[in-house]
């Protein structure tokens, strides 16, 4: 790691990337440009190589990724689909259920969701003819509690739609617990596991998840456009996707109009020709995890994420998100005065070498394979400037 010396208020205290905290939105691991651009070079010389090789490669890759993400999740193959982003794949999951699972009953979400799904699920509120109830943040609070969801989840919701892991506060859910009582209640339930595969465990056959999805970006440290999804295996029978196509078929080269039937696993969630190139370019990212194995990322994850906390206390910043491990994702999210303080902050960090992001008053910090405890030690340093009003005006070396 190079870091710099620490005389001039407004220099670069990290001039590598063991300053990365921006784990939560687009992650990094070694050799990463080397990794992306071999795997996008190489499909460029099949898919303009003078022969008909390039479809079956380019399905090969898109299925290598599919099948190496179900490694990661604990999904059979047969129970995996595709989709180019996590909404795509959540509306089709809930698009394809029979009309009568959802109409006239209700859809649980919370407040502290990702944005993208509550809209997703307003709309098909009024297609469907189901009620959406969010839970709302306590006052006081900075995310939705367990208990709080557990307290709205009545017998009359048919799903409960869920976050593994918040993007705003990093607050995990107790997934054991409330699929306990969802089991109890005989509702349905979606997950958006987005912000932990690749830092946590999980086992979703295991945990009898309904439904899942996932991108490759973040800690699995993909391109965007390649999405997952998981559906129960007991479940893809009662399925019918409101999109059909020749993918959907148990046998996508047969072309005759009157004999088609939807695939009898996940293939039916597929529809016309999908894009190859993001699951070429995410594959580096999902094989290097894989290889590095979770338990051990996540380890040096968490020994960051106490130092962040550190930080945090020492400066008087206040945590947005759990203090307890075990209840806390892979991020340290702090909330600070207001939205234009927020800002503020990630741009003084980003002149001196440490590159996170501000949600409207929440600062977000999220440390990864390539962030260092030196890199840390010197953000600690690059936080007390800022909060002292000694950052300097002169622009990043």
């Amino acid at each position: 790691m190079n870091i710099a010396s620490k005389t001039a208020p407004g220099t670069k205290l990290v001039n590598d990337e063991s300053g990365w905290l921006q784990y939560h939105s687009v992650g990094r691991f070694p050799g990463q440009h080397e990794a992306i651009r071999a795997a996008l070079d190489g499909f460029a010389d099949v898919w303009l190589a003078l022969d008909d090789r390039r479809w079956m490669v380019a399905g090969q890759s898109r299925r290598r990724a599919m099948q190496l993400w179900g490694k990661l999740v604990g999904a059979s193959e047969d129970c995996t689909f595709t989709a180019e982003n996590v909404t795509l794949a959540f509306g089709a999951f809930v698009d394809a259920l029979p009309p009568s699972v959802l109409a006239g009953r209700k859809v649980l979400i919370a407040e502290d969701c990702f944005p993208s799904l509550y809209f997703l699920m307003v709309e098909l509120a009024k297609r469907i003819g189901f009620r959406l109830e969010t839970v709302r943040i306590a006052p006081g609070a900075t995310y939705v509690s367990d208990e709080d969801f557990l307290k709205a989840w009545d017998a009359d919701v048919a799903l409960a739609m869920i976050n593994w892991v918040t993007s705003v506060s990093s607050k995990r859910a107790d997934l054991p617990r409330l699929l306990d009582h969802a089991r109890r209640g005989r509702s349905l339930v979606a997950l958006d596991i987005t912000q932990g595969v690749g830092i946590l465990p999980i086992d979703l056959a295991g945990l009898g998840i309904d439904f899942a999805a996932t991108t490759s970006l973040k800690w699995l440290c993909g391109v965007p456009g390649a999405g997952f999804a998981y559906v129960r295996r007991e479940l893809l029978d009662t399925l019918n996707p409101r999109v059909h196509g020749w993918h959907s078929q148990p046998d996508p080269t047969s072309w005759v109009l009157d004999r088609f039937s939807l695939a009898p696993d996940a293939r039916r969630f597929g529809n016309g020709t999908s894009s190859p190139l993001p699951y070429i370019g995410s594959l580096p990212g999902i094989e290097w995890v894989l290889a590095e194995g979770v338990e051990k990322l996540a380890e040096h994850n968490l020994k960051l994420c106490h130092r962040l906390i550190e930080i945090a206390d020492r400066h008087g910043m206040t945590l947005a998100g759990p203090r307890e491990d075990a209840l806390r994702g892979g991020s340290v999210m702090t909330a600070l005065s207001s939205s234009a303080e927020a800002e503020a902050m990630r741009l003084a960090l980003q002149e001196m070498g440490f590159i996170c992001d501000a949600r409207s008053e929440r600062l977000r910090w999220s440390p990864g394979c390539v962030t260092t405890m030196e890199a840390l030690d010197a953000l600690d340093e690059a936080v007390g400037r800022i909060r002292s009003g000694k950052t300097g005006s002169r622009p990043a070396a």
